[in-house]
């Protein structure tokens, strides 16, 4: 299904979307997203900002395919996730995803966890090779590739996520917390180079985060509060 989205006046193509989209658990007891809707644009930066349970990472989870919804409808690129026939070959190639706690195999080298996205999406190792080198070089992460993931520091490792989740070149990058787990320094360092990297490679970046400061850095600031997008601010 394709839902309508190609323009959205004159300010651009819309990646992501999602209409009406409720979300609860516990067999509805919880309910955690209330009629959410929401759009974003090609190459736009937009903060989710709001207490925690209101809803945040739940959106991001079904922009990701982590999740459905209840009801409602969630897209990328116009197509309607929950109900396409091969998702994951959808998300592979469209989007990336990075973590607050990073979810890297910590036995397992900086460079085998980059390349684990391109093995699955059947890039051929020349090319998956020549990416990461591309992409350490960006991250100061170059020095470290053979590195196994607990020697790393949490800077390195957030900045390592961060090229796993562009090893194959999406488009949209969902970031949820992406620097909660760090020091106050750390996080705007990584902040700063993951605003730089978007920008470089024409990404619309999603992130969910409590740090305001981060959020009004970005194009768009939304706030959301008991499940629901009450207001849309430009950060800038």
């Amino acid at each position: 299904m394709s839902l309508s989205g190609a323009q959205t006046g004159n300010l651009g193509r819309i990646v992501l979307s999602a209409e009406n989209v409720w979300k609860s658990y516990d067999d509805g007891a919880i309910a955690v997203l209330k009629g959410v809707s929401f759009e974003a644009i090609e190459g736009q930066t937009v903060a989710l900002c709001g207490p925690s349970g209101c809803g945040k990472s739940t959106l991001l989870h079904l922009f990701g395919g982590l999740d459905s919804p209840d009801k409602g409808h969630v897209a990328v690129n116009g197509t309607e996730i929950n109900r396409h026939c091969n998702l994951l070959r959808l998300l592979r190639h469209e989007v990336g995803f990075v973590f607050q706690l990073h979810n890297l195999i910590p036995d397992l080298t900086l460079e085998e966890n980059c390349l684990i996205p391109t093995v699955a999406a059947g890039i051929d190792r020349r090319t998956a090779h020549a990416r990461l080198q591309q992409l350490a070089d960006r991250t100061g992460l170059t020095h470290r590739l053979d590195h196994r993931i607990q020697k790393l520091s949490g800077g390195e490792r957030q900045r390592t996520a961060l090229c796993r989740a562009l090893m194959n070149k999406p488009k949209i990058l969902l970031a949820d917390e992406p620097t909660g787990s760090l020091d106050e320094g750390t996080s705007v360092l990584v902040f700063d180079l993951l605003l730089d990297v978007v920008a470089t490679e024409g990404v619309t970046l999603v992130m969910a985060t409590h740090d305001r400061g981060l959020a009004q850095r970005c194009d768009r600031l939304l706030e959301m509060h008991d499940g629901r997008i009450h207001e849309s601010v430009y950060a800038r």
